[in-house]
């Protein structure tokens, strides 16, 4: 006789996972490390003050009357809010049914649309991109502001207020750290103190491969006056120039033609109140819950000069 097995049952149970396996990255650095502030009108200005350069003949004569210099006027600078948003619809019947691995259909798929809004605002901001007052309003991205441009041919430099953005018109070319140094240097000079280096993953591999010699544990690249060659290992953590420590952040949303060496102390996402992620119930229309993630957000780069940024690179 037969055994009586599962094959021929009738009435098991299935057996399907309470946990969704999600295989799509949500990490968005650029946006994540940026500072966040509340915002009061559509277009949002802020002013920017430099201090005259340093001299060495501060001195005068004893009894002298004083050389009376005024200090330069501020410049003011400014970004437009964009809004960004994702909308879903859900009927009443999903919402009621069991599911595996969620409750309420309606909060799991607002949890999903956040999501997608944030990689979304994330990959906008490498967008080489000009602000613009026209519908639909567009905010000046990274790109826009950076003055501080090793360029690799002959591809314009923004003039780092939002308004303009490079040509990209350059032949690409490799990266070299030479390239990577420039820019920091520049930035440097002008007062920032870039501490990231935002890669994509095709240029975190470039970057590594910038070998001149061979080692296998250290974590640390570093480039100071000295009479032997600098190494870069497989995996780098952090960059030590001769002006600062960059610490290498892979950004998927990342283009592969430029590399950004921001300073965090100098950038932030302004939003209006009430409007970053702010979850909107569009009501019932029929058996279905519609509703809206909606983001009013503007990019806020309070000292152009303190970033840098490597363009036209060939890297695949």
């Amino acid at each position: 006789m037969a055994t009586w097995n599962t094959a021929a049952a009738v009435g098991e149970r299935e057996d399907l996972s309470n946990i969704i396996e999600r295989i799509d990255p949500a990490e968005t650095p650029v946006f994540s490390n940026a500072k966040k502030q509340v915002t009061k009108a559509v277009y949002h200005e802020w002013q920017v003050q430099e201090l005259a350069a340093a001299v060495d003949t501060n001195y005068v004569n004893e009894g002298a009357d004083f050389s009376y210099v005024n200090p330069t006027a501020t410049t003011r600078l400014g970004n437009y809010h964009q809004i960004s948003v994702q909308a879903a619809q859900v009927s009443g019947t999903l919402d009621s049914v069991d599911k595996a691995g969620r409750d309420k259909e309606t909060a799991y798929v607002q949890l999903l649309k956040g999501l997608e809004q944030r990689r979304d605002i994330d990959k906008a901001l490498f967008k080489n991109e000009a602000q613009s007052a026209s519908d639909p309003r567009k905010a000046g991205k990274l790109l826009s502001y950076m003055t501080n441009v090793s360029l690799i041919s002959a591809s314009t430099t923004p003039a780092g207020t939002g308004a303009d953005v490079s040509d990209m018109a350059g032949t690409n070319a490799a990266l070299t750290l030479a390239k990577i140094d420039a820019a920091m240097k520049a930035a440097y000079s002008d007062g920032g103190s870039p501490d990231m280096m935002v890669v994509s993953p095709a240029n975190k591999v470039a970057f590594s491969d910038l070998s001149s010699g061979s080692a296998v544990t250290n974590q640390l690249h570093m480039t100071a006056n000295a009479p032997t060659d600098a190494v870069i290992v497989g995996s780098v953590s952090m960059y030590l120039t001769d002006f600062g420590t960059l610490n290498v952040v892979i950004d998927r949303q990342a283009a592969n033609t430029e590399i950004m060496l921001l300073d965090t102390d100098h950038y932030s996402i302004g939003h209006l109140p009430g409007r970053l992620f702010a979850s909107h119930d569009a009501g019932i229309v029929g058996d279905a819950t519609r509703f809206s993630i909606i983001s009013e957000w503007t990019l806020i780069v309070s000292a152009p000069k303190a970033h840098g940024a490597v363009f036209d690179l060939s890297t695949t």
